[in-house]
């Protein structure tokens, strides 16, 4: 569900990105690439918005699996208490990342294609064309993704639920707020600052990303320049593009994300304890 709900953000964000250069591979005015991505939102709105919604789809359960599982086994191993640390955070970040970034590769190179075409790319024939090469195409971006993932699991999946908790004290016992608007607030404020350290990690991960798999892949140094051309062109403009559009997204992801959790740890907390299945303390 939060998938589905966020991908027409997800979708726009990174057009907005994707439009920061011109055919001539020149770097374009922020408000331009809006612009761009607009249009073509305004083109075909139901296409853009489920574009890449397939591989992020699959890739909800897939990614999750050995990122959790590492992020849950690391802290099993090290923590007495079960909660979830930076150490356990960053081995999660690095391990995982070879898992999760074949996914988000193809989720970019449909939307790509979509940007020229209006149409999505088949996941077989990007898959086609990642074969000739040794699937090695799969996995540009993986650096960038390791750090993205560090940010998210530090911020995203460690600094919110604590802020939480400070923010349920302070707000919750002083005014009326419940459980999941103190986790909204607490999202508001960790957000601005999880996406701005996030941003240029996704910029880096779309300039490697969309370019043609049949074409010559662009290195880390050399999408890093392409930040660096941006920035002097445009200033924080440049390296932040999509930015807002990413601070709305992860109020309402982070939220989303820690009220199911919660909801889903209450529900079976309960029916263990109705089922006899933990004793009684």
């Amino acid at each position: 569900f939060q998938t589905i709900g966020d991908n027409p953000v997800t979708a726009y964000r990174q057009l907005v990105q994707q439009f920061a250069k011109d055919a001539a591979g020149k770097a374009v005015d922020p408000k331009i690439a809006v612009g761009e991505a607009t249009a073509v939102f305004k083109a075909n709105p139901v296409g853009a918005s489920l574009s890449g919604l397939g591989p992020r789809l699959v890739g909800v359960g897939f990614k999750r699996i050995p990122k959790f599982g590492i992020l849950l086994g690391i802290s099993f191993f090290i923590s007495n208490d079960g909660e979830v640390g930076m150490v356990a955070a960053t081995g999660a970040s690095i391990l995982s990342a070879p898992f999760i970034n074949p996914i988000r590769m193809i989720e970019k190179q449909q939307r790509a294609y979509f940007k020229t075409t209006g149409v999505e790319k088949p996941i077989m024939e990007i898959l086609k064309e990642s074969a000739a090469k040794n699937f090695k195409p799969l996995f540009r971006g993986t650096v960038p993704l390791m750090g993205h993932s560090l940010a998210s699991a530090m911020l995203g999946l460690v600094g919110q639920p604590k802020l939480q908790k400070f923010v349920q004290k302070e707000l919750g016992d002083k005014t009326s707020l419940g459980q999941m608007a103190t986790g909204l607030v607490a999202s508001a404020v960790v957000s601005p600052i999880y996406v701005g350290v996030t941003n240029p990690l996704s910029r880096l991960e779309v300039i490697m990303q969309t370019t043609s798999i049949d074409g010559k892949r662009i290195s880390l140094g050399s999408a890093c320049k392409e930040m660096v051309n941006d920035s002097k062109a445009f200033g924080l403009r440049g390296i932040f593009r999509g930015n807002g559009i990413g601070i709305a997204k992860a109020i309402i992801s982070l939220t989303m994300f820690h009220e199911g959790r919660i909801f889903l740890m209450d529900t079976f907390k309960a029916r263990n304890h109705k089922l006899g299945l933990v004793p009684d303390s």
